[in-house]
């Protein structure tokens, strides 16, 4: 079962360049806060902010949208809509394909109190990046949480053709849209993970019909090859500086966990013995790894001092434990869990109590918002691989419907500059 976990979702996606997901919130919470979007008036493309803050603002699960005719009310029109806070804004054109939008989030409560207000010059293709930025900055206010609507996500994508299947690497931002193909291959693309700075992703690629561990960067395409021993290269983990990554490898025996020095290309092994040892991830502070290892018999989570070398076994519910990863608070693990023959997402706090978070069959790959208040998992829909989205405390649920294709093997980026 574990070398399940070390290639799971061996097969990845797509099926061509103009795809995207479409984020859908099945469950949103009772206490989410009512707000109002303006359409920002002004110049061409001003609708589009206002519809992607809305659509931000909407699926993160916190916000309940009040739309009423007549998008320019007066605040006290939206007050008596039911809504507590209103984002209004304006678009004017500058000349030479720039632009300055302002925007104001008002209290509708307090008879339009200004809780936020800013104005950005930016050129035409900047009007995403912007939307998704104003979408970060009202969560922030109204929450007390930083926003991960200017983070993106990183996916594979497999369209299953025949005999052939075409693999693809995709980076998209966090709302599906606006996706970029990275990679284009007739051989499975596996276990992606950002760097610390946003700026490179590590992956496993079996083009050379072997497995490989290769770095990309995401706005070049430039490649950089880690690890191509005999047998077993897989799951790539950054430490928190950048400076290495953890890889496995079955190079002396069975699959082991080293680091790889990126100025120097030095290696260490980590993990010894006869046991299969993956999926390392360092912790925030860097001070730890928690792997999967099959040491005890079932396969669990295990969690190493990387100053000392010092493992311990950290998770005992469940006969199956894998994929474990720290939120950035550190407060809770979050991993693949099964009982009852079903694999979910669970989240284990510091006491060892485990909460599960999603319920279907099949989840896994689980990847924690740089937040920690989402995590994007797959998971299987009509018989085929989709993503989807919990909240760490399991009341906020999302699927992103695909198209055709499988779409698995998310992962969240950091905050990005």
């Amino acid at each position: 079962m574990l070398i399940r976990t070390i290639f799971i979702a061996c097969v990845l996606i797509f099926t061509n360049i103009a795809y995207s997901l479409d984020l859908e919130l099945t469950q949103g919470i009772n206490s989410a806060i009512p707000i109002a979007v303006n359409t920002f008036g002004g110049a061409s493309d001003d609708e589009a902010i206002s519809a992607i803050v809305e659509h931000d603002l909407g699926f993160s699960g916190q916000f309940r949208l009040i739309n009423m005719p007549g998008n320019q009310a007066s605040i006290g029109a939206w007050r008596q809509a039911g809504a507590d806070t209103v984002v209004k804004g304006q678009v004017s054109s500058l000349g030479g394909g720039r632009y300055e939008v302002k925007y104001e989030l008002l209290d509708a409560v307090q008879n339009g109190q200004q809780l936020l207000s800013k104005t950005y010059q930016i050129n035409q293709r900047q009007f995403r990046s912007l939307a998704h930025h104003i979408s970060d900055e009202v969560y922030e206010k109204l929450t007390g949480t930083k926003g991960i609507f200017s983070t993106r996500i990183a996916y594979v994508l497999v369209d299953h053709n025949g005999r052939n299947s075409r693999y693809s690497l995709e980076v998209a931002d966090v709302d599906g849209n606006a996706p970029q193909s990275l990679l284009v291959s007739s051989e499975p693309i596996l276990s992606p993970a950002w760097s610390p700075d946003g700026k490179r992703i590590a992956y496993v690629s079996f083009e050379k019909k072997r497995a490989q561990v290769y770095i990309v960067t995401v706005a070049t395409g430039a490649r950089q090859l880690v690890t191509s021993f005999p047998g077993i290269n897989s799951a790539p983990a950054w430490s928190p500086d950048g400076s290495k990554l953890a890889v496995v490898l079955s190079k002396t025996s069975s699959p082991k966990i080293y680091t790889v020095d990126l100025n120097n290309g030095a290696m260490k092994q980590l993990t010894f013995g006869n046991a299969i040892d993956t999926e390392p991830r360092y912790s925030p502070d860097g001070r730890f790894i928690v792997f999967t290892s099959g040491r005890g018999g079932a396969p669990q989570v295990y969690r190493m001092n990387v100053a000392s070398g010092e493992i311990s076994r950290v998770t005992f519910v469940g006969n199956y434990n894998a994929k474990a990863s720290y939120t950035p608070n550190m407060q809770q693990l979050v991993m693949l869990h099964r009982e009852d023959r079903k694999f979910n997402i669970a989240a284990q706090d510091n006491n060892g109590q485990i909460a599960l978070l999603t319920s279907a069959s099949l989840d896994e790959s689980p990847s924690i918002a740089p937040n920690g208040r989402l995590i994007l998992y797959a998971t299987r829909a009509h018989d085929k691989g989709v993503l989807g989205m919990v909240s760490i405390d399991g009341r906020i649920r999302l699927k992103l419907p695909s198209g055709s294709g499988d779409v698995q093997e998310p992962a969240w980026s950091p905050y990005l500059g």
